[in-house]
């Protein structure tokens, strides 16, 4: 009986300990992709921005990704695939305005999204 309780306890323990640092990894993966977005948008909205820089945070999207499907459903990667395809794709043909709106659309998903996989009452009922 004592053993059930000290299992049933370290067991939640790790299930706990998890969730935590599974919340922290999926902020910390989001901060530093939305901290390149924001740079793209400012080179962006001064007409600065080139190819070269789009599809750099494009790869390191790529890269992110690789160990985000772990934690989160493949449709909402996909958003983020698409809007930031869209910007790479207005950013290389000069349409500066347009992808203007695409990254506002990426960054509020990227400011968004871990918070509705973080551990909190209304996303538990």
């Amino acid at each position: 009986m004592v053993k059930s309780i000290i299992y049933t306890l370290v067991a939640v323990a790790l299930c706990t300990l998890f969730f935590i640092w599974t919340q922290s990894y999926i902020r910390q993966q989001f901060g530093q992709f939305g901290d390149a977005l924001h740079e793209l948008y400012d080179k962006t909205e001064q007409k600065s921005a080139l190819r070269e820089d789009a599809y750099a945070v494009r790869s390191m999207w790529a890269d992110k990704k690789k160990k985000l499907h772990i934690f989160i459903p493949h449709n909402d990667i996909s958003y983020i695939d698409y809007w930031l395809s869209e910007a790479c794709s207005l950013i290389y043909t000069g349409h500066y305005d347009l992808a203007l709106g695409k990254l506002e659309v990426l960054a509020e998903i990227t400011k968004n999204l871990p918070d509705a996989y973080s551990v909190q009452l209304e996303n538990i009922f």
